[in-house]
């Protein structure tokens, strides 16, 4: 079974021809704390630049979408993560730090709050599954990823209808209804990391190449910019329940 991530959707771990050293545990938490640090000075750039009042929006808005194309790319050729995946993590920060910013305007500290609880989901969700609380077994699997497609299909058909001009106020509000959309949301992207942590151990028990661990930080990095936006609307939406 495979994970929900689109980044290991085609199980490149599998396909791969080992070369070289091998892939390891401890080689992509290091590269995953690499991109972590090349977003975070990325976005610590747009944030302090939308403060003295820079029109940061084109940049934003170009660096999500340039971003996608990469990740796409990163997808389809995983020996380019090495040199992508970086460019990648600062498109990423630019795009968050851009988003971040706007938020805390509104809502003064809530970017900060985010960030303390993606950081701490992590946390939580890799001691969990490294004691063994959290197995991800086949059908902790298939439940994750038909949920991850569910919302992605939810997502797309609301960007369509959108352009139609018809709206979901209930789901995007700040109600009940809303608040509850968005914590099973956080949710399901929260248990994506299991998935990737699994995915990643399968990739370095099976001896895949050491470009992989780049690629394995890369698609960590996908998951913990989607669990980071969602926890940030979730917040948003509380906030305008006080």
């Amino acid at each position: 079974m495979q994970t929900s991530n689109p980044v290991f959707r085609n199980d490149p771990f599998s396909a791969a021809t080992a070369y070289g050293s091998s892939m390891t545990v401890g080689g992509t938490v290091i590269k995953t704390m690499v991109l972590l640090a090349l977003a975070l000075i990325s976005g610590a750039a747009t944030w302090t630049l939308f403060a003295r009042g820079a029109n940061v929006m084109p940049a934003v808005i170009g660096a999500g979408l340039v971003g996608f194309v990469v990740a796409l790319g990163v997808s389809f050729k995983p020996t380019w993560a090495a040199i992508l995946a970086p460019v990648y993590a600062l498109l990423e920060g630019v795009l968050l730090g851009g988003i971040s910013a706007v938020y805390n305007v509104q809502y003064p500290g809530i970017a900060f709050a985010a960030a303390g609880g993606t950081a701490a989901t992590l946390a939580g969700l890799l001691f969990a599954y490294q004691t063994g609380i959290i197995r991800a077994s086949d059908n902790f699997k298939r439940g994750v990823v038909a949920a991850t497609l569910g919302i992605m299909l939810f997502y797309v058909a609301t960007m369509v209808l959108g352009f139609f001009g018809i709206q979901m106020p209930g789901v995007f509000g700040s109600g009940w209804v809303g608040i509850g959309f968005s914590l099973f949301v956080v949710v399901i992207a929260a248990l994506n990391l299991v998935l990737d942590f699994d995915f990643i151990e399968n990739g370095a028990r099976s001896g895949a190449p050491k470009y992989m661990e780049w690629y394995g930080a890369f698609g960590l990095m996908v998951t913990l910019v989607w669990l980071y936006l969602e926890i940030l609307r979730l917040l948003s939406k509380l906030a305008d329940r006080r």
